[in-house]
């Protein structure tokens, strides 16, 4: 069977020094390849890096990098993948308050989410508007998005290292 390609960013938005190898190593071992990232300080959050690259790799890989770096201390980070063919594109979000959250997304970057989960939202609202918006809240990660926004605009302009996987 062929294997089906896509490629994705991650966004190391902030963490402590110390990890900064660790991230490295836990992405070469997914990616399987040498990973060589570029850290600048991160001015939210003093004495803390951050860093940003594209990866190329089988569909399923963001899945893989998400899990790799999930549960670190200190650590706030999202994964993209972009859709392929008989995948939909992802999004992974970790902040160390909140956890890890995933998403869905559509061709321009909004989150999707399914019917049977916007069913399950409403019938377990009972018909309250406030229990309505404050699931799809959740369901669109919208205490991620919140958490990391001042982290992202902080590295507006950064450099972008590109990885691939080839094995």
């Amino acid at each position: 069977m062929p294997r089906v390609m896509t490629r994705g960013v991650v966004f190391v938005h902030s963490t402590p020094t110390a990890l900064c190898p660790h991230i490295a190593w836990a992405l070469e071992g997914v990616l399987d390849t040498r990973v060589a990232l570029d850290w600048v300080a991160q001015p939210v959050a003093p004495g803390a890096m951050r860093t940003e690259f594209s990866w190329t790799g089988e569909s399923g890989t963001g899945a893989h990098i998400a899990s790799a770096m999930r549960g670190w201390d200190g650590l706030r980070y999202e994964v993209v993948e972009e859709a392929s063919r008989g995948s939909d594109g992802m999004r992974w979000t970790h902040t160390p308050a909140l956890g890890i959250h995933q998403a869905r997304l559509s061709a321009n970057g909004d989150v999707v989410v399914n019917e049977d989960r916007l069913r399950t939202v409403v019938e377990s609202a009972g018909g309250s508007a406030a229990t309505i918006m404050a699931e799809l809240d959740l369901v669109l990660g919208a205490a991620w998005d919140a958490e990391l926004e001042p982290y992202r605009h902080a590295g507006e302009g950064a450099p972008v290292t590109w990885l691939h996987k080839v094995g």
